[in-house]
């Protein structure tokens, strides 16, 4: 018809939760979901089952099993764009393609190291060519610093001592899909992450070779991507950290990722790792790192880049720049890994176990809980120790079913601190950074 718009699921249920109900799923409108019958039924038809716990289920939530991509998108008519990329798993799901940007769906989390293959993508700029000569690639140590420095890749390899970490590289705005209104930027669900073995050097001892001044206090990260409108001259991303997080012995310039030389797509042949913190700050194709006496200022640095509410803001409102901080630790996250979203069991499957992984920037989890009844009730799941400072801790659980049947899987974890997984995400802020809501995956039994 004739001026009608289209609108998806999530913009239906963002704007009126009880009519998109009725759309959806054929109720009366102001009924609430718990209480009318004829409801959960029309429901159980659309998710392709009944809903055991459908009394607990909240009003106005979209069922997991429509609200992310199942098992299998690509049998899809019109599912997500995977990604096709050398070297790369073709199940990633593409973001945007200028700049290229993919994320690893849950399922594909489930190793201990994430494999390179399925190592997410983040890209602020134009992919370099690969380096001809990897061991004369140059990294410039200068601003507040008595000596200057210029070294080699050989050079750090041979000048410094090495060290490999199981580290969790996160995207600043994963989980950004989960804001209600909308926020700017790459839709992430939760696969803006992977935790890889890195191998390199302390970031910290380059630095002190350089011999930094007392007015030193902050870094700038400049690397060999190129702008998008392809003007060498424009910087694509320059961002920095405080000297303390630069001197961390777990911050790195590494070479390799996996036991393997770092591949070009993820920075190679040298990048840097700032663990617990937004990915964008471990700069790829990283040739020069600036000391400053202040707070740096590079494209990436100010206004809403990369920043988050001092006080909570209104959802959707425009924001004042001066109510901004920078985003610095990550939020405590956690993913159920195996089963995989959408995941049919056979009639009569009275138990399913779980897999997953949770971390929490600069703190450790405490504790990972599992519902099957909408929240009702909490099992507490087993939980692993990391490798290292800054790796993920992987947990496992097993939960009973009542019967066949519809059920949702949610998963929260909580950090040292106490800090806990939302159920959805909060502190509203303009791009969407520090979404953690926890995450919950649909199981079909029967």
């Amino acid at each position: 018809m004739a001026g009608t718009t289209e609108r998806s699921l999530e913009e239906l249920y963002r704007d009126d939760a009880e009519r998109a109900d009725s759309v959806v799923f054929g109720r009366k409108t102001g009924v609430d979901r718990r209480g009318f019958l004829g409801g959960a039924a029309a429901m159980g038809a659309v998710v392709g089952g009944a809903i055991p716990f459908a009394a607990n289920m909240p009003g106005g939530l979209i069922p997991a099993a429509l609200a992310q991509p199942a098992v299998a998108p690509a049998a899809a008519p019109k599912g997500p764009q995977l990604l096709k990329f050398p070297g790369k798993s073709e199940q990633l799901v593409v973001l945007g393609e200028r700049p290229l940007v993919a994320e690893t769906p849950e399922h594909l989390l489930d190793d201990d190291t994430t494999p390179t293959d399925k190592f997410y993508v983040r890209n602020n700029g134009l992919i370099p060519e690969a380096a001809k000569d990897p061991e004369k690639w140059t990294i410039k140590i200068d601003g507040e610093v008595n000596k200057p420095l210029e070294i080699t890749l050989g050079e750090l390899k041979s000048k410094f001592k090495a060290q490999t970490r199981r580290t969790v590289l996160e995207c600043g705005g994963n989980g950004r899909s989960a804001f209600t209104p909308t926020a700017r930027g790459n839709q992430w669900t939760n696969g803006g992450a992977g935790c890889a073995e890195w191998t390199g050097v302390r970031l910290g001892d380059v630095l002190k070779s350089a011999q930094p001044k007392s007015s030193a206090v902050y870094t700038a990260h400049y690397g060999s991507d190129v702008h998008l409108s392809g003007d060498a001259k424009r910087e694509t991303l320059s961002r920095g950290a405080r000297l303390a997080k630069a001197m961390d012995p777990e911050t790195m310039i590494v070479w390799a990722m996996n036991g393997q030389p770092l591949p070009n797509i993820h920075g190679g042949p040298v990048r840097l790792v700032y663990p617990g913190w937004a990915g964008s700050l471990s700069h790829k194709w990283v040739n020069r790192v600036t000391l400053r006496d202040k707070e740096h200022d590079g494209s990436g640095m100010t206004e809403f880049s990369y920043r988050v509410p001092i006080k909570p803001m209104v959802p959707g409102d425009k924001g004042d720049p001066k109510n901004m901080k920078i985003l610095e630790s990550m939020p405590v996250r956690s993913v159920i890994t195996s089963p995989a979203n959408g995941t049919k069991a056979a009639a009569g499957t009275k138990e399913v176990k779980l897999r997953g992984a949770a971390w929490a920037g600069d703190n450790t989890v405490r504790q990972v809980d599992v519902s099957i009844d909408f929240g009702a009730t909490w099992q507490r799941a087993t939980l692993g120790k990391p490798k290292n400072k800054f790796d993920w801790q992987r947990w496992t659980a097993t939960v009973k079913l009542p019967s066949d049947g519809y059920f949702e899987i949610w998963a929260r974890a909580t950090d040292s601190k106490g800090a806990m997984q939302p159920h959805q995400a909060g502190f509203w802020n303009p791009q969407g950074y520090g979404g953690n809501a926890m995450h919950r995956i649909a199981v079909l039994v029967g």
